[in-house]
């Protein structure tokens, strides 16, 4: 999956993507909008990751959906 398609299916992949990753909130999801650089930023934000695994996290998303 590239990211236009994550951008186009988010309304569908945002509750995938709320139980995958818990802390973050229905409100981080919307300003998300489906944006991976936003997703990857959320990630290190919420979760203390680098970017190097929160790319790796959200590449492996990606792919499973």
């Amino acid at each position: 999956m590239n990211s236009d398609r994550l951008e186009g299916n988010w309304k569908e992949l945002k509750g995938k993507a709320q139980r995958k990753w818990g802390d973050l909130t229905d409100d981080d999801l919307d300003k998300i909008e489906g944006s991976r650089k936003e997703l990857i930023g959320k990630l290190q934000q919420k979760y203390g990751k680098s970017k190097e695994e929160a790319e790796r996290e959200v590449s492996d998303f990606e792919k499973s959906h």
